[in-house]
C-alpha cells in the first residue's frame, strides 16, 4: 500500500490491528499515546469485584477497563448484564470468555456512534430503576453515564481499575515521533486524551514547526467526539470511521 500508518492505542490493545495491517502490506508503526498503568493498591477493586452478583449491570468504559478488571474476576454471574460502548470492548470481553452465548452483553447499535449517550439508549432504564449498577473505569473520566443513571433512580457505584498517563518522552521516543511526523503518516487516534497528548508531545520535540506538520496530518478516528476534539485543536484532515478494527482497516485501505 505504500503509506505509513501509526497505531496509537496502548500496547496491549494494538497487537491485533498491527498484525492485520502488516498482513495487508501496510507499513505500520506503533506509537502509544497513552500509557496504561496498574493501580498502586487493588484492594478496593478486588473487594468490589468479588461481589459482582450484587449488581444488575456492570458497565466497562473501555477495553483497558475490561482487561484490568478480569485480572480479578474468576466467574461472571449469569444474571448480571455486561454493558460496553464499542466493538473493541465486545472483543475484549470475548477474549475473557464473555460473549452473547453465555451472558447478556449490551452495546450501542450504531457502529458510527459508540459512547455513553448511545449506550444509555439501549439500556432498559425502567428495569434497572432501584437496582445497583457498577461502572468500571480509569481513575479519571467522564461522569455522564453515572450522572444519567443516578438521575433515573438507579444506584450507581464507580470503581477505578487502572490509571492513564502520557508516555515518558525520552530521547528514543522523541526521535521516533520526530521521524513519524516528518513522514506524513496516517494516524489512528482512539481517544481525545491521546489526541491532546500527541499535540503536546510533538510541541515538546519539534516546537511549533512540528505542531504545524502534525495539525496537517491525516487522522482516522472512530468517534464523533474525537473528531470534534481534533477540529477544536486545529487538526485539518480528520476522517471518522465506524467502531472496531474492521472499520479502521477499511478506512486505512481507502485512505491509502
Amino acid at each position: 500500500m505504500g503509506r505509513r500508518v501509526v497505531i496509537t492505542r496502548p500496547r496491549a490493545q494494538a497487537d491485533a490491528l498491527v498484525t492485520r495491517l502488516a498482513e495487508l502490506g501496510v507499513e505500520v508503526h506503533r506509537f502509544p499515546l497513552l500509557e496504561i498503568q496498574p493501580l498502586a493498591d487493588t484492594a478496593q477493586l478486588r473487594s468490589t469485584l468479588s461481589h459482582l452478583s450484587d449488581y444488575a449491570l456492570v458497565a466497562f468504559v473501555s477495553p483497558n477497563a475490561i482487561d484490568a478488571a478480569f485480572a480479578h474476576i474468576d466467574h461472571w454471574p449469569n444474571h448480571v448484564i455486561a454493558a460496553v460502548v464499542g466493538e473493541g470492548s465486545r472483543q475484549a470481553l470475548a477474549r475473557h470468555g464473555l460473549t452473547d452465548n453465555g451472558a447478556r452483553v449490551v452495546s450501542p447499535i450504531d457502529p458510527h456512534r459508540t459512547d455513553s449517550e448511545t449506550l444509555l439508549d439501549v439500556l432498559d432504564i425502567a428495569a434497572l430503576r432501584g437496582r445497583r449498577v457498577l461502572i468500571i473505569r480509569a481513575e479519571t473520566g467522564r461522569e455522564l453515564l453515572a450522572d444519567r443513571l443516578r438521575g433515573a433512580g438507579i444506584e450507581v457505584e464507580q470503581i477505578a481499575a487502572y490509571r492513564r498517563g502520557m508516555p515518558v518522552l525520552d530521547t528514543a521516543l522523541g526521535e521516533q515521533l520526530h521521524h513519524l511526523v516528518a513522514a506524513d503518516a496516517c494516524w489512528v487516534i482512539t481517544s481525545s486524551e491521546a489526541l491532546r497528548n500527541l499535540l503536546e508531545m510533538v510541541r515538546r520535540v519539534s516546537g511549533e514547526p512540528g505542531a504545524e506538520l502534525i495539525l496537517n496530518a491525516q487522522l482516522l478516528v472512530p468517534h464523533p467526539r474525537i473528531a470534534e476534539s481534533a477540529q477544536a485543536l486545529g487538526f485539518r484532515r480528520v476522517t471518522q470511521t465506524a467502531s472496531g478494527d474492521e472499520a479502521l482497516v477499511a478506512a486505512i485501505q481507502s485512505a491509502a
